[in-house]
């Protein structure tokens, strides 16, 4: 039996679509979206179908872009012989915040999950090769997630960069700051032991 009006009904199923957005947050955000005033769903609207329509991914790193060169590859003073490979634009997000990185980035769009059928042709390596070819690259840093698919694609892509004599680095992995060595799982103690580095 349904509740609500049709169409009531399909905006809460598009919400329930969204990751992490179960029924009872479907139905607040379409309840909300209702009692916007009409000028502000429509605003709301517009920017959905504006940023489908406008936002592209940047020819040479692969982030996403208004158009043409993303801000990061554009900018003049950024180490062009660096780059960091990402699974997904929003890892770019959190590596800036830091304000440790100054180079470039490529990002895969994904990471190697034969359970979920990504293989290399799904994900954007063809492009990072192409970029290394050119021979302006010095260092490639793997930010890939520290998980099995992360592993695997970081370590794949080791292997095909290889032949080109760039040197490879993989993130440290350890005990976050302000955690507790009694709470740290035995992979994260063996992987902060193995990345210890002298004071």
């Amino acid at each position: 039996m349904e509740y609500f009006p049709a169409p009531l009904e399909r905006l809460v199923e598009q919400f329930a679509r969204l990751p992490g957005i179960g029924g009872k947050s479907a139905q607040r955000l379409a309840f909300h979206v209702l009692n916007l005033p009409m000028t502000e769903a429509q605003e709301f609207a517009d920017a959905i179908v504006d940023a489908k329509k406008s936002v592209t991914l940047c020819p040479v790193c692969q982030n996403l872009t208004g158009g043409g060169l993303c801000p990061i590859c554009a900018a003049p003073k950024r180490d062009e012989s660096t780059i960091c490979v990402v699974a997904d634009p929003r890892d770019v997000i959190a590596i800036e915040r830091a304000r440790e990185f100054n180079g470039h980035y490529h990002v895969l769009h994904g990471v190697l999950s034969p359970m979920n059928h990504v293989g290399p042709d799904d994900l954007q390596i063809k492009s990072l090769l192409d970029r290394v070819a050119q021979g302006n690259i010095h260092e490639v840093i793997m930010a890939t997630n520290p998980d099995t698919e992360g592993e695997a694609t970081a370590l794949y892509i080791a292997r095909l960069l290889k032949p080109f004599g760039v040197k490879v680095t993989r993130l440290a992995y350890g005990i976050p700051v302000g955690g507790h060595l009694e709470f740290a799982d035995d992979a994260t103690l063996m992987r902060a032991l193995e990345g210890r580095r002298e004071l």
